[in-house]
């Protein structure tokens, strides 16, 4: 199956820092077309585009743009989220150190479009590597007359700035990002107000994931309408896949919107290996765990959700049946136990009392009552918690009961030969 690249157009392509490489693969064309459009126009084309958010939200970004365009306010800002904290994912720091050109012009644009001035990269605390690539990048895109002040001879002005993040899953959060970069613990805000209102230091915020804004150059240079054609026709462009786990083929590949997770597994990634398929884990660590009988989906951003099913960030962990489905879900309640910020109550304590539960039940000292406790647990934290981290972190738990029922309650009735 042939990848269609529009995000990682000139990853592996170019010298990810030269200038004239990456104006040889239209680099900064989509950045001039801008800047010859009134910011209105700019912000409307991406509107048309219908380019929903990559980093797991799916929120159409022309929207968000459009909301900070409209607010008066004497600065405004873009703030590139690229925390790349979700486990099973890589596609972030593939980008950002092979294409890192791409993400400049695309914040300028952004900046131009919505009328902010600033920008600033949220970079994930585990990716220092990166910062000598981004900080390359911004000053020959400074010298090149790409970024800094009167861009292009357009009057506009753009810089960039690199911020290291916090080490906290929490921080990809985008309030808990804002708070961050302020100075504050990582801990999530109240919303409303959302960011395009009331953002970073007070003001308007552009808030976009780095899969998300690597499109945007290839929106303003090929249009819209070229945009709409690849994908489908509610989830437009394509979608950046980390396949991942017992599979013969790993690595990062691009695809329309739409293509079937079987195919992902047994066409780009050549099979499983190790052993049959038992689950696949979507999205990353807070998506579902799906069952063998249940990988015939297309993946885009809405049909999935009324299935019980999240494309999220993209990451597809293949699991075999040498493993115990219990042991997986135990692991990643562990990892959202560790990683809550601790500010509400919600998930601050019910991470930990789902992973009690769940070591009760594993343990052999549990009862079919716990199976119920456990579900209505996980609906008040997905209900109540302040931020997605707790609302999303019972969905591998909440899955894993329903997608593999008979295997909890085998263990439960002392049937399980697994033990």
């Amino acid at each position: 199956m042939e990848e269609v690249r529009i995000a990682l157009r000139n990853v592996g392509e170019i010298d990810p820092i030269s200038v004239e490489e990456f104006r040889a693969h239209d680099g900064f064309e989509g950045l001039k077309r801008a800047l010859s459009m009134d910011p209105k126009a700019v912000v409307d084309e991406v509107i048309a585009s219908k380019i929903r958010g990559r980093g797991g939200a799916g929120f159409p970004v022309g929207l968000k743009w459009n909301m900070v365009r409209d607010m008066e306010a004497d600065q405004k800002y873009i703030v590139c989220n690229a925390d790349e904290g979700e486990p099973a994912t890589n596609k972030d720091r593939i980008l950002m150190s092979g294409d890192p050109l791409s993400l400049m012009e695309s914040m300028a644009i952004a900046g131009y479009a919505v009328g902010a001035t600033k920008g600033l990269i949220y970079l994930r605390a585990e990716y220092p590597y990166l910062f000598p690539v981004l900080r390359e990048a911004v000053k020959v895109a400074t010298e090149n007359g790409f970024l800094g002040n009167n861009i292009l001879d357009s009057g506009f002005d753009f810089s960039i700035t690199l911020v290291s993040g916090g080490g906290a899953y929490v921080c990809g959060e985008e309030t808990a990002l804002i708070e961050s970069i302020e100075g504050k613990r990582g801990e999530s805000r109240f919303k409303p107000p959302y960011p395009g209102c009331v953002g970073l230091y007070g003001c308007p915020t552009v808030i976009n994931n780095v899969e998300t804004l690597m499109n945007i150059p290839v929106i303003l240079t090929k249009g819209a309408e070229w945009f709409r054609s690849v994908g489908t026709e509610d989830s437009a462009g394509t979608k950046i896949f980390t396949l991942c786990g017992n599979l013969n083929r790993r690595g990062i590949f691009e695809f329309p919107m739409g293509v079937s997770l079987r195919d992902l597994i047994f066409d780009v990634g050549e099979g499983v290996c190790g052993g049959e398929l038992l689950a696949v884990q979507l999205g990353g660590g807070s998506g579902p765990i799906l069952n063998a009988d249940q990988i015939d989906v297309g993946l885009e951003i809405d049909h999935l959700g009324p299935n019980g099913i999240a494309l999220g960030a993209g990451g597809v962990m293949v699991i075999n049946d040498s493993h115990d489905i219990l042991d997986i879900v135990e692991n990643t309640m562990e990892f959202f136990a560790d990683e809550s910020c601790g500010k509400c109550t919600p998930c601050r304590e019910g991470t930990i009392q789902l992973l009690r539960l769940l070591r009760k039940i594993k343990n052999g000292r549990g009862h079919l009552s716990d199976l119920e406790n456990l579900e209505e647990l996980a609906e008040v934290m997905t209900m109540t918690s302040l931020c997605g981290l707790g609302q999303s972190s019972p969905i591998p738990l909440i899955s894993a009961l329903k997608n593999f029922n008979d295997e909890f309650v085998s263990i439960l009735e002392g049937r399980c030969d697994l033990w």
